[in-house]
């Protein structure tokens, strides 16, 4: 079948033409990778922010991404970006990269990675709740609604109260943030489906990195975190987790993301959303310590469960041909 009779495949600012066959191993590499390394990036966050200031370490990462990647893209896709792709990238950067992982970072000082992933989780709840609330959205099936209830019980589960099960809970205030973090995200995605963006999807990125790292190191001044940031104390497990984020959590997990979009299906490419808190839980666990008591395992259950009922439930047409993902929680 030809490019021109396949549909696309719109992820929050992406729309990446479905290509022909790939070898099959390639496919299922690329599929390992955005499971492992993006499952990874929780713990690799937290790692971090043990002795660099959340907001700054958030910046490095994100400032250095845009600052690399903006003109090896521009030259490769010879796109000049219109002031409207710009406005939608400085828009979406804002919202996903400052006070979606920029939240996320800052809630790892207080939250578990494995806890943090699980509320993360929620991004694909938000998209569905602001999609059909948008002029012109479409109201979601009994499944979602369902899926939608379960996800944020969980969530609720994990807050409180106090001691249910012989647990303590999470931080609340860390939970919030999370909750708000997810919800700047969804609704970064939902923007940039319906602006202008960049054709080609990695330049887009980069320039959202421009936007969101700017405004990452903007507040990272404006909280004192600059101040007390001191590069001579930053232990080398911390560098080399925002080495390890920049490289394989952006650079690698992205790339393998765009190329399952292009050789999968998109209910297939949807199932990362499931697998990386799993992840992220087992690494917490594993080598962080973390503890799995009944009130996380009970929670991670429901709250999987309803993003699985999302991932899962029948979507209706939509105005243009293709097929819809939830957005990369962290990517």
């Amino acid at each position: 079948m030809s490019s021109h009779s396949t549909p696309s495949v719109s992820e929050g600012s992406l729309t990446i033409p479905r290509a022909g066959a790939a070898p099959r191993t390639m496919v299922l590499v690329a599929f390992a990778a955005v499971y492992v390394l993006w499952g990874s990036t929780y713990f690799f966050i937290r790692m971090g922010v043990e002795t660099i200031p959340p907001f700054v370490m958030a910046g490095i990462r994100h400032l250095a991404i845009g600052l690399i990647f903006y003109p090896l893209f521009r030259y490769q896709s010879k796109e000049k970006p219109t002031p409207a792709q710009w406005r939608t990238t400085i828009i979406t950067g804002l919202l996903l990269l400052l006070c979606g992982n920029g939240a996320l970072s800052w809630a790892e000082t207080r939250v578990p990675s494995g806890i943090a992933s699980l509320v993360v989780a929620s991004v694909s709840l938000w998209m569905v709740i602001l999609d059909w609330l948008r002029p012109g959205g479409v109201r979601p099936g009994g499944r979602v609604l369902i899926g939608f209830v379960l996800g944020f019980g969980g969530i609720a589960l994990l807050v409180g109260p106090s001691h249910l099960g012989g647990s303590e809970r999470v931080n609340p205030l860390g939970a919030i943030i999370l909750v708000l973090g997810s919800l700047a995200w969804a609704a970064g995605s939902i923007y940039s489906r319906h602006h202008p963006v960049p054709h080609s999807p990695l330049l887009g990125v980069a320039m959202q990195s421009l936007a969101g790292g700017a405004g990452l190191w903007i507040v990272a001044a404006a909280t004192g975190e600059l101040q007390q940031f001191h590069p001579a104390q930053v232990t080398l497990r911390s560098w080399l987790a925002v080495l390890y984020l920049f490289s394989f959590g952006s650079a690698l997990g992205f790339s393998a993301y765009i190329y399952i979009l292009k050789y999968s299906t998109a209910s297939r490419v949807a199932t990362y959303a499931f697998v990386n808190p799993v992840v992220a839980l087992f690494l917490g666990w594993s080598l962080g310590g973390e503890a799995l008591t009944l009130r996380t395992l009970i929670a991670s259950g429901t709250i999987l469960a309803a993003v699985l009922l999302v991932i899962l439930a029948p979507h209706k047409p939509a105005a243009r041909s293709e097929e819809v993902v939830p957005v990369p929680g962290e990517a």
